[in-house]
């Protein structure tokens, strides 16, 4: 059976609260998303690379990143990791001294256009490639996917998508015009316009494995818009660079390189705990 012709499936990991409200509070400090990518694993291998992201502190797992990766993969892969928590939660749940809650973390879409969906994941960054200069990236996408969220019942996060230099991959394919490290005043520009069109979340995009990540003065000016929740990626490798980006605002810092290449999952383990504490929360 196609996979757009299943029935919507109950997200596993959200709880009560809507996934949207878990994103966008306030209290606390930064927190920090793993990236998983499909196309650079398998599931399994996913599975076990984003438990140990939580165990390090990751608040949320992205899914999604490369542009041709089908829904069956992507599928496969939410799949793999709701599983992995689930077991993780049930086990906290029969151990008094263990946090059930810890494991309450949602697993999240991140699109590469509507061809990569999946029924099983909790929410989706439902996103506006606010700077491309392609229909296709700033509503067409997005129409063709809506009526299989809408079957699937997966939560839409409203998302503004601004791409920066250098933009990499990203940057070419969704035709973006890139915003420079000196355009403050541009990015302050479409934190407005995402904040005027109901979006709820800005997400300042360097590209995924960007030699240099968003340049803190924009994530500054677009940090003065109240109203957005900003997330932050792309070209976050270092303590350093995460660190930087919080102080400049940021509310969530994504990283996925990192997990891609790590050797091993001890050398992961080493690197995103580093990193989560460098966010600060």
């Amino acid at each position: 059976m196609p996979l757009r012709t299943k029935h919507a499936m109950k997200p596993m990991n959200t709880g009560e609260e809507s996934v949207l409200t878990k994103v966008c509070r306030t209290d606390g400090g930064a927190r920090h998303v793993t990236l998983i990518d499909p196309a650079k694993q398998s599931p399994e291998v996913a599975a076990q690379r984003a438990m140990v992201a939580v165990e390090c502190g990751s608040s949320m797992i992205f899914v999604g990143g490369s542009t041709d990766t089908p829904d069956t993969v992507v599928h496969a892969t939410c799949v793999a990791v709701q599983e992995a928590l689930e077991l993780r939660m049930f086990a906290a749940s029969q151990d008094p001294e263990s946090d059930e809650s810890a494991w309450d973390i949602p697993v999240v879409l991140f699109p590469g256009g509507a061809h990569a969906l999946s029924p099983a994941a909790d929410a989706i960054t439902f996103m506006m490639l606010m700077n491309s200069t392609k229909r296709a990236f700033l509503v067409g996408e997005q129409v063709r996917g809506a009526p299989y969220l809408h079957q699937f019942g997966v939560e839409a996060l409203p998302t503004g998508y601004v791409v920066c230099a250098p933009g990499g991959r990203v940057g070419e394919v969704g035709a973006a015009e890139l915003i420079l490290e000196d355009d403050v005043e541009l990015v302050r520009a479409y934190a407005l316009c995402a904040k005027m069109y109901g979006f709820s979340l800005l997400y300042l995009e360097a590209g995924s494995g960007a030699e240099t990540p968003v340049h803190p003065a924009l994530i500054r000016e677009a940090a003065q818009v109240d109203g957005l929740t900003l997330i932050v990626g792309g070209g976050l490798r270092t303590p350093e660079s995460v660190r930087a980006a919080v102080d400049a605002g940021a509310r969530w810092v994504v990283t996925g390189t990192v997990t891609e290449d790590a050797s091993s999952l001890d050398e992961l383990r080493e690197r995103l705990t580093a990193l989560v504490a460098a966010c600060g929360a």
